[in-house]
């Protein structure tokens, strides 16, 4: 598939949202390398390689381990992850599958045993994020290269 269609050309204050959202979660207090990995299982769930490529390397730029890279979708059942990686992992998760997960109360509270409220919300963008931008990549037929 090619993509379809130049969509900053076409609708450039569309994109422009976009990506001040972005510069908006680098500013948060969540974690650089956290966020890339919550990027990555997003783009995972979701079937997007663009994404999926441009988050791999971008983590491995960050200095992130091979390891957690590879493991990110079977987070679980690694030690390698903080409980705080793991909630907001599974936060993702959750989010990324909201019709049939949810977020229930128990998992809200077990987040906010490791983060604020203005992280809670802050990692609610990063994951809203990358499932928009997994969507437009998918939809507008961007490969990866």
């Amino acid at each position: 598939m090619s993509q379809r269609i130049s969509y900053y050309e076409i609708a450039p204050d569309g994109i422009n949202i976009m990506m001040d959202m972005e510069k908006y979660t680098k500013k948060t207090g969540i974690e650089r390398k956290l966020r890339e990995l919550i990027k990555i299982r997003v783009s995972q769930m979701n079937g997007c390689a663009y994404c999926l490529n441009m988050h791999t390397v971008d983590s491995r730029k960050m200095g992130e381990t091979e390891q957690r890279i590879y493991c990110v979708s079977a987070w679980q059942e690694c030690d390698f992850y903080t409980e705080a990686e793991k909630v907001a992992l599974e936060l993702a998760e959750h989010v990324t599958l909201i019709p049939t997960k949810r977020v229930p109360d128990e998992l809200y509270q077990r987040v906010c045993e490791h983060y604020d409220e203005k992280q809670f919300v802050d990692l609610v963008l990063i994951i809203n994020q990358i499932n928009s931008w997994n969507r437009i990549s998918i939809a507008m037929g961007n490969k990866a290269t």
